[in-house]
């Protein structure tokens, strides 16, 4: 199943894109599971402002994710999961045979309720809000952490 994570945001180059890199690169190495990954698509920011930026945003998300995905999002209305759960998650994906799961993350308005319907899941990092270099840092450490789980690797420690 391959993976990805379709963000809203551009990261500049620094130690965010350096430390999403690193993570994205473990993904790949952790191949053995049936699991391969993380691409990355960003999409441009609304220059629109409150609710018509979220949905103008939600449709350029929409229109990116590749055709017969399964999407999944990380917002704070999501529901806060531990990561032994979100492990599960992927690999009942995979075990159904979804051919590829795509994760999504909204802009500063948050993710439109459009992009919400369409996922299967809606994951949070908790009640605070943060910006969407961290969200899309712990969202590929987190999955990276699920394939460690998955794989019995010692990354993850109970």
């Amino acid at each position: 199943m391959k993976l990805g994570l379709i963000c809203v945001g551009r990261l500049k180059a620094g130690p965010e894109r350096e430390l999403f890199a690193r993570y994205a690169e473990r993904i790949r190495a952790l191949r053995r599971l049936g699991l391969e990954g993380l691409e990355l698509k960003e999409i441009d920011e609304s220059k629109a402002a409150g609710a018509e930026r979220a949905s103008r945003e939600a449709m350029d998300l929409l229109a990116a994710l590749p055709a017969e995905s399964r999407l999944a999002a990380f917002d704070e209305r999501g529901r806060a999961e531990t990561s032994a759960a979100f492990a599960q998650f992927i690999a009942s994906e995979r075990d159904r045979g979804c051919r590829a799961l795509w994760f999504a993350i909204g802009g500063a308005e948050g993710l439109d309720e459009s992009v919400r319907a369409r996922a299967t899941a809606i994951f949070s990092f908790g009640a605070m809000t943060l910006p969407h270099q961290l969200a899309r840092i712990l969202a590929a450490e987190q999955i990276y952490r699920a394939m460690t789980i998955l794989s019995g690797h010692p990354y993850h420690r109970q």
